[in-house]
C-alpha cells in the first residue's frame, strides 16, 4: 500500500512512520506549513508547526530512510482554522482549533490531496483506534487512556477512516518513546506540544485584541444585574472562567465569580455562583458521525473537553445535522462553540458543535 505519513517533527509522528515503514508500505513522509512565517509559531516544546519542528521531521525521514516533502498549506490553515477561531471568539463562542485543524486540513485538505496524488492512506502519530466492525470501519479510544485522542478526531467521517492509519493506538506513550530511542530518532525525548500552535506567546486575550480590537463592555452579575465593572473586550472570556475578570470587589456572600454567560452583540459579561454553571442538556450541531446514527433514547458516552471526563446521556433527539442529549449528571462550564463527542463503549459516534446548553430539571 502506498501511505503518505504525516510528520509532524515529533516522536508519535516519527514513531508512526517507521511502523508502517516496516510493515512492508511505501511511505512518504510529509510536514505541514502551516504558517507564512514559521518563526511565528512557536519553537522549541511548547507548540508545532515551527523550523524547528520541520527540520526534525526531516531527520527523522532520513533515519527511517524515506522520500520526505513539505506541504505548503498556510493560506488555508489561516482561512480555515485561524480566521475560524478569531470569527468563533468575536461571536461569544469558544472553538477547538485542533479539532478543526484536524476537521479541514489534516484529514480533508491533505487527505483528498494524497488520494488525489496516488496514495492509498495518510498515517498519522494520533493515539486512537481504527477496527473493523459489524458495520464496516470504526474508530476507538486508544490504549493509552492518558494520551486518547478519540475526541479530537470525532469530525472524521467513514470515508476519512477507511483512508487513515494510526499505528500508535494500540501502544502507551512509554513504549512509543522507547522504541525510538532504539531506532535512534532524535526526537524520542521531545516533549509533547501543547497549547494553540499559532499563538507564539500563549497569549489568547492579547492576540485576540491585535485582531478584534478593544471592545469594552460591561461585566455583569447574572443573579442582581447589577453591573460590577466594565471589561476590554468579551472575546477575552469564555463560560466557565473564574480568573481573569478584573473584579477587585468579591460576592457579597464571599463565593468567587465565574463567567456564566457572554452577550457579544450587546458586550456584555455575565459572572455569577458556580451552580449557574451545571448544565444537562446540549443541543449540538454541525455533526459528523464517523458510523451510523445513535437513535432517540439512546444512552451514549459524552465527552466535551479533550481531556475531560465521559458522562453518560440520553439521546433526546437526532438527525443528520443535530442532536440534542440529556446527560445524567450536570457538566459543569460548558460553552457554546465547543464539540460533544459522542460514544459507545470505546466507539466512537461521532462529534457534534454546541450550539447551546441548559439546565432542565
Amino acid at each position: 500500500m502506498k501511505v503518505l505519513a504525516a510528520m509532524s517533527g515529533g516522536v508519535d509522528s516519527a514513531v508512526a512512520a517507521a511502523r508502517i515503514a516496516d510493515a512492508g508500505h511505501e511511505v512518504t513522509g510529509m510536514h505541514l506549513a502551516l504558517s507564512n512565517n514559521p518563526q511565528s509559531f512557536r519553537s522549541g516544546a511548547r507548540g508545532c508547526c515551527s523550523l524547528e519542528d520541520s527540520r526534525d521531521a526531516r531527520r527523522a525521514a532520513d533515519i527511517i530512510g524515506i522520500p520526505f516533502y513539505v506541504w505548503d498549506l498556510a493560506e488555508q490553515f489561516r482561512r480555515d482554522v485561524v480566521e475560524d477561531f478569531v470569527a468563533e471568539y468575536a461571536a461569544g463562542r469558544t472553538p477547538n482549533p485542533c479539532l478543526r485543524c484536524n476537521e479541514r486540513i489534516k484529514f480533508a485538505a491533505v487527505l483528498d490531496r494524497a488520494l488525489a496524488l496516488g496514495f492509498d492512506a495518510v498515517a498519522t502519530g494520533h493515539y486512537a483506534r481504527v477496527l473493523v466492525g459489524p458495520q464496516g470501519v470504526e474508530m476507538h479510544r486508544a490504549l493509552d487512556p492518558s494520551k486518547d485522542q478519540s475526541y479530537v478526531l470525532g469530525v472524521l467521517e467513514q470515508w476519512q477512516l477507511e483512508k487513515s492509519l494510526f499505528p500508535l493506538g494500540d501502544s502507551l506513550k512509554r513504549e512509543v518513546r522507547e522504541e525510538a530511542d532504539r531506532r535512534g530518532l532524535t526526537v524520542a525525548r521531545k516533549p509533547d506540544s501543547h497549547d494553540i500552535c499559532f499563538i507564539a506567546d500563549g497569549d489568547t486575550a492579547g492576540w485576540l485584541e491585535e485582531r478584534l480590537g478593544e471592545q469594552r463592555g460591561e461585566i455583569v452579575d447574572a443573579v442582581s444585574g447589577e453591573v460590577l465593572g466594565e471589561h476590554q473586550g468579551a472575546y477575552r472570556f469564555t463560560v466557565g472562567q473564574r480568573r481573569g475578570t478584573g473584579l477587585s470587589v468579591p460576592a457579597a456572600d464571599g463565593a468567587p465569580r465565574y463567567v456564566t454567560s457572554i452577550e457579544p452583540s450587546t458586550r456584555r459579561v455575565f459572572v455569577g455562583p458556580p451552580t449557574l454553571l451545571d448544565v444537562n442538556v446540549i443541543d449540538g450541531m454541525k455533526a459528523h458521525w464517523c458510523q451510523g446514527l445513535p437513535t432517540a433514547g439512546q444512552t451514549v458516552g459524552v465527552q466535551v473537553r479533550a481531556h475531560g471526563t465521559e458522562v453518560a446521556a440520553t439521546v433526546v433527539a437526532v438527525d443528520d445535522a443535530d442532536v440534542t442529549l440529556r446527560t445524567h449528571e450536570p457538566i459543569r462550564g460548558l460553552a457554546a462553540g465547543q464539540a460533544a463527542v459522542m460514544y459507545e463503549g470505546s466507539r466512537v459516534i461521532g462529534a457534534v458543535t454546541v450550539a447551546g446548553s441548559r439546565r432542565d430539571s
